[in-house]
């Protein structure tokens, strides 16, 4: 990923017609897929050492894109052999090609939330959560309508109860930063993670966690460890080359056993069970579903959406408004304050009218989308358009894009490996149909009949509301950046307080 910022740049490829969503209305032709699979086992043992250890994820992507001239091709994904019974994917790079994994008439969402593989249902209870079934199946809109009932009820708390945990991050941040005989830095990865869990478990349960069994430290430890146990087969841990082979072995070839997290898990769903009796009475009553099936429902949508999606989303909104420099904080701060100032407070109608910080949110799903992989299985035969060809599809394949790549399209977007944080102001505001982030496009909505994040809107907000806490008390500041396991590790090096509320 390109390390350049910009907040200046222009925001619109101008080769490209913002009127055309796609080529359909253009004479295609219609091509063979290239690429190819190699031989059983051994081609997807082959593709998985490319994508881990040889070319590293973007690379494993760049490479055959350019060696097939096509941003539509065949090959495996991992984990392959021997975790998942068929690794052989379609893979969507492009922004045209890459809705058809949104329109569920299309394509079906059963168990590929994590691609090619799906985790044993003993993380989960003994249950296939709303996550991994398909809308067309009974529970799912059942599930789903219960999930947007809860934030329903919930949307007058998200403001003031994310407020209220951004200010002890804030706190501890600086202290943090100020303590010189520490070093000065403060890793903002691990006081993100106890923010968000503590925003979640209030939310919800309308209490903090430090008055539950849990206390004040050990929920994000332990849904980390539960991530982990889940999310091995798709990571690498970073070791020398040398343990390359002992890591592909322990967690890409057979699945970490869910019994060595149980009673982690236990803890989390006791400490939601008892702190959510409303909620589950709700879920039996209006909705049909049991309290153990909805418990567990809650559970995996705090722990595996929520947290866990919080977990890339805010190091990676915070690292590129850092490493974006001076000019954008001093912009942000002054749209920020002045408008605070004049409606009175941090409002729904304060945070509508803050038109450059909405763009600077939107502009970091787009680079970094919090959730990079999509997946799909063809439920018809089906021609899918790129750019500049035509794909024929078949029934039973499965389909799986990679969002890094379609939202930095560059026959969609000028200069797509910038940041550039005024880019969807104005007439780049008809560029949110290519932001993909969320399982839809940015200008969709999530109905209990689609797989669209129904938390779509939240996680905008809270980006928001992060952006304005922020500058309200700093002017400017620096960080350090690297990668972790799934997403960006940011350091705070130095803050600069605030000099004034215009």
């Amino acid at each position: 990923m390109a390390s350049s910022i910009s907040s200046t740049s222009p925001s619109i490829n101008s080769d490209h017609q913002l009127d055309a969503d796609s080529p359909t209305t253009q004479i295609l032709p219609l091509k063979p897929i290239p690429g190819h699979y190699g031989l059983p086992i051994l081609g997807a043992i082959r593709d998985r050492y490319d994508y881990f250890y040889s070319q590293g994820r973007d690379n494993f992507f760049r490479t055959r894109m350019k060696k097939l001239n096509s941003t539509v091709f065949r090959t495996n994904m991992p984990p392959g052999p021997f975790i998942a019974s068929n690794p052989k994917v379609i893979a969507l790079l492009d922004a045209i090609s890459f809705p058809v994994l949104f329109d569920t008439s299309k394509v079906e969402k059963l168990n590929v939330l994590d691609g090619t593989y799906m985790p044993s249902t003993s993380y989960t209870g003994g249950y296939r959560v709303c996550a991994y079934l398909d809308p067309s199946e009974p529970g799912h809109p059942v599930i789903k309508r219960w999930f947007f009932s809860l934030l329903a009820a919930r949307h007058n708390k998200f403001i003031p109860i994310f407020r209220h945990c951004l200010s002890e991050l804030f706190i501890n941040l600086e202290e943090q930063v100020s303590d010189k005989a520490a070093g000065g830095k403060a890793d903002f990865n691990i006081l993100s993670d106890a923010m968000s869990f503590n925003f979640v478990f209030r939310l919800f349960c309308d209490r903090s966690p430090s008055d539950t069994k849990l206390g004040p430290d050990d929920g994000p430890k332990l849904f980390d460890l539960w991530l982990f146990f889940q999310l091995a087969p798709l990571i690498t841990l970073g070791f020398p080359k040398w343990f390359n082979f002992l890591e592909d072995l322990l967690l890409h070839t057979i699945p970490l056993p869910a019994f060595l997290v149980k009673s982690s898990y236990k803890k989390l769903y006791d400490a939601f069970y008892q702190s959510t009796g409303p909620i589950l009475d709700e879920a039996v009553k209006g909705f049909g579903i049991s309290k153990d099936e909805a418990c567990h429902n809650l559970v995996f949508m705090a722990g595996f959406n929520a947290y866990g999606g919080s977990k890339t989303l805010f190091p990676a909104l915070i690292k590129w408004v850092g490493l974006a420099g001076k000019n954008l904080h001093r912009q942000l701060a002054d749209e920020i304050r002045t408008i605070v100032r004049d409606e009175g407070g941090v409002t729904l109608s304060a945070l509508e009218k803050m038109t450059l910080t909405k763009s600077v949110v939107y502009e970091a799903l787009r680079i970094e989308p919090p959730v990079p992989f999509q997946y799909g299985k063809a439920k018809e035969d089906m021609v899918v358009h790129s750019h500049d060809a035509s794909f024929e599809i078949k029934k039973g394949d499965m389909i799986f894009g990679y969002q890094p790549f379609a939202t930095k399209d560059p026959k969609i977007f000028y200069d797509p490996e910038e940041f550039v944080g005024h880019r969807f102001l104005g007439d780049g505001e008809k560029l949110l149909k290519y932001v993909y982030w969320s399982n839809g496009r940015e200008i969709d909505d999530p109905t209990a009949e689609n797989k669209q994040c129904p938390g779509k809107d939240l996680v905008v907000l809270m980006s928001r509301v992060m952006l304005v806490e922020l500058f309200l008390r700093y002017d400017t500041f620096t960080i350090e950046a690297g990668t972790l396991l799934l997403g960006s590790s940011v350091t705070f090096t130095s803050l600069t307080k605030a000099s004034s509320i215009n």
